[in-house]
């Protein structure tokens, strides 16, 4: 390497246990329970929903991490064969789509409920945040059920909506609930009782009952236009939008995004219910110290050494923020290269970098956990104003450096956002001349965004900088001197030079919905594409 000269279903019970952080099969062809308990409001299923959707996604995605760069599995433990392979079974990281597809059941039942009352901002919010289930179920798994799969004894076995097709109710759904934000005869707080509480996200406990808070429809609002935007982006590749996805018309849901933009600078879709040492932020539970203080379960993960390397290459302060040396100090970051066989006392986990860095947990377990970030808003409307997808406002230039700062300042790179700023800056400067950093060096565009976006989103959004590997397939790393990367698989014998491209569908569907999910005919990992793959 060289271096740079540089300074379908649920019960009850399922939508309760959503409030922590265990995980449990969810199987959307068995038979439901009704939930019929008038108790049942959407004030009591919106607080454990959300939380129930930080906690996947800082739970869910450690094969990712691994496969995008940013984590390696320590030499103190066993091969984790299926990752480090491609080797999988149908039963490969299907708790993905079990709790998912839970998730966006409990989001389903408060939808309903709120139709009942004419609770519309509950129901905005629930439509919403299915729609945020459903866009990460159709980018991992393509064709799946959705007009089907709440319907419960009247469709026990759903049908497989083409993923295109999930895509545009996604985008109606979304429709709808800007739409009913819009309302205030419906969003009014007396037609959404507790409201202010029961919102986790972008609720203001501290307003009174009969408080209207335009903020946080606004926020809602700009949640809606941001993840839009993500599908847009996702749809849009350099080609017209009736090859990558006949039925949508980019241009339409451009102009469905609303006055109030995107997210913006500190208006992450964060929540902290109380997280507390016997409460721990999901994250910290998952990877530092679960409740009972006996340490994690999964720490067999540590600072993946093309990533930590390649922040080491760029002067990237970033590092420090993600990455935990073995002294417990910002000095001698230790990382390990992906696959290495187990045994090595020289990498073993007690000489490596862990991946408990303060950035993510800047307030240990008391920290909020986070949804929908505003750095990922940046970076998304940087490559739509590269791509001409957004003609109007600060041009692409502009809005990365935004997000490269926000990145910084949602770390806490500085002890304070002037200084977290400060600090981006000068990393932009330092790296002048280089594509991945320098968007107007020879290269760079649309490759300087994608590269940042990878820098930025370690940890926090690896299925999103996966998405960007397998749309654009752009390369990491080679146009700056660096080596190629994200790394890829270390069996001698699988001859991929690609990580794999979907996810397979887990086995209980072929158990239980065999016809329809066979007729999805033989899935293969690295050439069945998601339909916006055109790569």
């Amino acid at each position: 390497m060289k271096y740079k000269k540089i300074i379908i279903f649920t019960s009850l019970a399922t939508v309760l246990f959503a409030a922590g952080c265990k995980k449990e099969k969810f199987d959307i062809n068995s038979n439901p329970d009704s939930v019929t308990d008038v108790s049942v409001t959407p004030s009591v299923l919106l607080p454990g929903a959300q939380q129930f959707t930080s906690s996947e996604i800082a739970g869910d995605w450690a094969f990712l991490q691994m496969w995008m760069g940013y984590w390696a599995r320590s030499g103190s433990y066993q091969s984790i064969t299926d990752v480090e392979t491609y080797r999988f079974t149908n039963d490969f990281q299907a708790g993905i789509w079990f709790n998912l597809y839970a998730n966006a059941n409990n989001y389903n039942i408060m939808i309903n409920k709120a139709k009942e009352s004419g609770a519309g901002t509950y129901e905005a919010i629930g439509r919403i945040m299915k729609s945020h289930c459903f866009q990460m179920l159709t980018d991992i798994y393509g064709n799946l059920p959705y007009s089907e799969a709440f319907l419960g004894t009247v469709k026990p076995t759903p049908k497989y909506d083409k993923a295109v097709d999930t895509y545009k109710a996604i985008f109606a759904d979304l429709d709808i609930a800007i739409a009913l934000l819009n309302n205030p005869a419906v969003s009014s707080v007396t037609k959404n009782p507790d409201i202010h509480t029961a919102d986790i996200v972008y609720g203001n406990p501290s307003l009174t009952a009969i408080q209207e808070d335009p903020e946080q429809i606004k926020k809602w609002k700009k949640f809606a236009n941001t993840l839009r935007l993500r599908m847009i982006i996702h749809l849009h590749n350099g080609v017209t939008s009736t090859t990558v996805a006949p039925g949508i018309s980019v241009s339409e849901q451009v102009a469905k995004i609303t006055t109030e933009g995107f997210l913006g600078s500190g208006e992450s879709a964060h929540l902290n219910p109380g997280f507390s040492g016997s409460k721990p932020q999901p994250y910290y539970r998952f990877y530092n110290t679960n409740e009972s203080g006996s340490g994690s379960q999964r720490d067999q993960y540590r600072a993946g050494e093309y990533a930590l390397e390649y922040y080491r290459y760029n002067g990237d302060p970033r590092i420090n923020r993600f990455y935990v040396s073995p002294s417990g100090t910002t000095a001698g970051q230790t990382g390990i290269t992906f696959g290495t066989p187990a045994g090595n006392q020289d990498l073993i986990g007690s000489k490596l970098s862990t991946v408990r860095g303060p950035g993510l947990s800047p307030d240990g377990a008391a920290s909020r956990s986070w949804i929908l970030t505003s750095v990922e808003s940046f970076f998304l409307q940087a490559e739509a104003r590269q791509r001409g997808v957004l003609t109007s406002g600060p041009t692409a230039k502009e809005l990365l450096a935004a997000a490269v700062r926000e990145s910084f300042i949602w770390l806490k790179v500085g002890t304070t956002d002037v200084l977290s700023s400060n600090a981006a800056n000068s990393y932009i400067s330092a790296n002048a001349g280089y594509p991945d950093v320098d968007y107007d060096e020879a290269g760079g565009g649309l490759f300087t965004i994608l590269s940042q976006k990878w820098f930025a989103l370690n940890t926090i959004a690896p299925f999103e900088t996966w998405s960007d590997y397998r749309r654009t397939d752009y390369v990491l790393g080679t146009p700056v001197g660096y080596d190629a990367g994200p790394p890829i698989s270390v069996d001698p014998g699988n001859t991929s030079t690609k990580i794999p491209r979907r996810l397979l569908y887990p086995q209980t569907e072929y158990n239980y919905n065999a016809a329809n999910v066979g007729a999805e005919g033989k899935i293969d990992v690295f050439t069945g594409k998601i339909f916006w793959d055109l790569n």
